[in-house]
């Protein structure tokens, strides 16, 4: 068995990596208020603003935590276009229970099941993400703590998406997001506690980049973008009927005939 090491770089990859939840979960949860506010396209717009901030934020949690990942006696690679497929999966989830929640008329039956789905999603996410996981060595994991990951999720998706319809104050949706970054960074070291190693030593290269050659750019990226776009959050206007990102493209105005 190679010894595991979840935190290669000390306390400094599971803080940042909970940063980063923390970050999504506040920026989803902002548009979210802003979205139930809003009409037509700029309800839709501030809806897929919201899915691809919690999306990103839970992304890139799982992979700057797993830039401190490591096992004694083998390197580490990632494959590349399974580590992206992985951050689509998380996308379109993320994005149908937060639509599911945006448009349901039964708040209890689209929460539960926009929950769901986003909670199954975002383990999908991260068990592909382990899948992309390329090391001289067969990887095993422990039925009972995978099953505990997925539940947290699911509970964590759920309580998101509750905390989206119920909470509005900006100081009330800063403590949820505390709390659901937490949430979402449990469920992945459960996950990771749930697996084991068995190295076979091998001189064969690894197919695949490093961590420092692609998760590390690639998550520097999506971390810039969730500040960037939290601060265009902050500093847009919330008088009156919200406005949609500048991105995502103005809303629909209707006129009379």
């Amino acid at each position: 068995m190679g010894h595991l090491d979840h935190a290669a770089f000390g306390w400094l990859t599971p803080v940042l990596s909970y940063a980063m939840a923390c970050a999504g979960a506040a920026l989803g949860l902002r548009c979210t208020v802003r979205a139930l506010g809003a009409t037509g396209r700029s309800r839709r717009n501030w809806l897929l603003t919201a899915a691809s901030a919690i999306a990103t934020g839970i992304w890139t949690m799982h992979f700057v935590a797993m830039l401190g990942f490591g096992v004694s006696g083998t390197d580490i690679r990632y494959d590349v276009p399974l580590t992206l497929f992985s951050l689509l999966v998380a996308m379109i989830v993320v994005c149908a229970g937060v639509f599911a929640v945006g448009y349901g008329r039964d708040r209890t039956r689209a929460l539960l099941l926009g929950g769901l789905t986003t909670g199954l999603g975002v383990a999908s996410m991260h068990y592909l993400g382990m899948a992309a996981v390329r090391l001289h060595g067969h990887v095993g994991y422990d039925p009972a703590l995978v099953t505990l990951s997925v539940v947290i999720a699911v509970i964590a998706a759920t309580a998101a998406l509750w905390a989206a319809l119920n909470i509005k104050s900006p100081l009330a949706v800063t403590a949820a997001a505390l709390i659901m970054g937490a949430a979402v960074s449990s469920m992945h070291y459960t996950g990771m506690l749930a697996v084991s190693v068995r190295v076979t030593p091998s001189g064969q290269p690894l197919p695949g980049a490093t961590a420092m050659q692609f998760i590390f750019p690639l998550a520097v990226g999506l971390g810039s973008y969730l500040f960037l776009t939290s601060a265009f959050v902050a500093l847009s206007p919330t008088t009156g009927r919200p406005e949609a990102p500048a991105s995502a493209g103005p809303p629909v105005e209707s006129t009379a005939h």
